[in-house]
């Protein structure tokens, strides 16, 4: 075997934690470096494993498995494919600039560094786990942090954060109530006793030896799509999005909607589609008309709201419309496309709220009406709400262009009325987001705004980060599609075979 990789991923921002515990709480500076330090080793070593990644031989590769709880099939076994992959350099990619865009923090920095680095790592684990219960443990490791940080550091300025942690809180373990239900039932069914195991390529094996029954797929499948569909906010488990934004400082913010909430998606793909495809083609109909009701509501909502996190959350819920979408087509290029909206939509939602961030940072101000004008004053942080509100829109030659496009082209065929209604709701998020620039930025002068510093220093840090990334994936599509694709064609045979399934309507497509 050689250099472990993956674990070094995961567990340097886990050391630098434990670091930063016997560290004085007046070494501030020395805090922040080491957190910056910690994720700059962790983006640099997953940034060579998807430079370095095979796309032609395709797979899990850079595979670690050591022997952990034998008695229950329990192994520390770590793995990325081109699925996997792209969603673990999100982690890192916006981990990093959560860092950053925390560097002013000072009440109780150690104590928030922490958490944070705490938080990233539980979110790597969950991507990089080829064992299930690795998995579970990864996802509650990252529950807690979020509920303290909102607690201690987040803004009461429309909803009380007391409120807004315990909503989110609250809905995140009820998915993961669902989800463990769903799991533990796979474990039990898959291999009898004695046999019995949470590697998921072996419950992968099983599925495809007839082990779990039609009946028992479609059952276990709603659980995992209850509990994985409220963490990616599928209606009508959306609610604790936008409050749980509102309230959350912005480095909860960036990784909340940039990465946490993938990792509903994410599950529905690797385990749910995978392993229960029966299921998965069953319940179809119903995802992508619960898709369709996140695109169009949420976007509906967002018209009307005066507060930019507010207007980022439903966005965010909306976006999470078409990643449904796109997974409930059933075929190779949708959830090629779900995949790369994924990392589309982590990296723009998590500038919008570094940049959301910065302004109330320096102003105390989120509403709409209260905001004109700033490119008079901030023509740096204008550049990133330019970049994230073209992208959000869809505009070619950014990273959301390739993905959504892919999905409506794979989805035309199965879902033709929700396909083109999917595209009318790229009309209603061009409206409000479109709207909220030309006040925010383009308003009449104002006076009071005279002074403000504009973004330098370590606060171009995210803006510099994530924009590379906007434009980059934005203008080489194929970096990005490429590494998604190869993890997705081996799923063709099995999509293929689904095409004759009935589903909750009957019939097949």
């Amino acid at each position: 075997m050689g250099f472990p990789i993956l674990s070094t991923v995961l567990l340097v921002p886990l050391a630098a934690a434990l670091l930063l515990c016997f560290l004085p709480r007046e070494a501030r500076d020395m805090i922040r470096q080491t957190a910056a330090l910690a994720m700059l080793l962790a983006f640099g070593l997953t940034l060579y494993a998807y430079i370095s990644y095979d796309t032609a031989l395709g797979g899990m590769q850079f595979t670690e498995e050591i022997p952990w709880i034998t008695d229950l099939g329990v192994s520390y076994a770590l793995g990325v494919d081109g699925i996997s992959l792209p969603m673990l350099l999100l982690t890192d990619v916006i981990g990093l600039a959560s860092v950053f865009s925390s560097w002013r923090i000072e009440h109780r920095t150690k104590e928030f560094f922490v958490l944070l680095l705490v938080l990233i790592s539980g979110v790597t684990g969950t991507f990089i786990a080829r064992d299930l219960f690795i998995f579970l443990l990864c996802y509650e490791v990252v529950v807690i942090p979020i509920y303290i940080m909102v607690l201690i550091w987040g803004s009461t300025k429309r909803v009380a954060k007391e409120y807004a942690g315990m909503k989110l809180t609250i809905f995140l373990l009820m998915g993961s109530a669902f989800m463990l239900v769903g799991v533990v039932a796979l474990y039990l069914t898959a291999y009898p006793a004695g046999e019995r195991t949470f590697d998921i390529a072996a419950l992968v094996r099983a599925s495809q030896m007839g082990s779990f029954s039609a009946e028992f797929q479609i059952f276990a499948f709603l659980l995992l799509l209850l509990g994985f569909g409220s963490l990616l906010s599928m209606f009508p488990f959306h609610s604790w999005s936008p409050d749980g934004y509102a309230g959350a400082p912005t480095a909860v913010s960036m990784i909340h909607a940039g990465v946490l909430k993938k990792i509903g998606g994410y599950g529905l793909i690797r385990l749910g589609l995978v392993v229960l495809p029966l299921g998965a083609k069953f319940w179809a109909p119903l995802i992508a008309g619960l898709a369709m009701i996140n695109v169009l509501y949420a976007a509906y909502i967002a018209l009307v709201q005066k507060d930019l996190k507010y207007i980022i959350g439903y966005s965010s819920v909306s976006h999470m419309g078409y990643v449904l979408l796109g997974f409930a087509a059933l075929n190779v290029v949708s959830v090629t496309g779900a995949v790369a909206n994924m990392v589309a939509h982590g990296i723009m939602a998590s500038l919008f709220f570094s940049q959301i961030g910065y302004i109330y940072e320096r102003t105390h101000l989120r509403s709409i009406p209260e905001l004109a004008g700033l490119a008079h004053h901030l023509p740096r942080l204008t550049v990133g709400f330019m970049l994230a509100g073209l992208a959000s829109v869809g505009l070619p030659g950014l990273i959301e262009f390739v993905p959504e496009f892919t999905i409506f082209v794979g989805t035309l065929d199965v879902y033709p009325v929700f396909a083109v209604l999917a595209i009318a709701g790229i009309v209603f998020t061009a409206l409000y987001i479109l709207r909220m620039l030309a006040k925010v930025l383009f308003g009449p002068r104002s006076e009071r705004f005279v002074g403000f510093p504009d973004e330098r220093g370590v606060d171009l840090v995210p803006l510099i980060l994530l924009g590379v990334f906007l434009v980059g994936f934005g203008i080489f599509p194929e970096l990005l599609m490429g590494v998604i694709r190869s993890g997705v064609t081996p799923l063709e045979p099995l999509l293929k075979g689904l095409a004759a399934v009935p589903t909750m309507l009957g019939g097949g497509f």
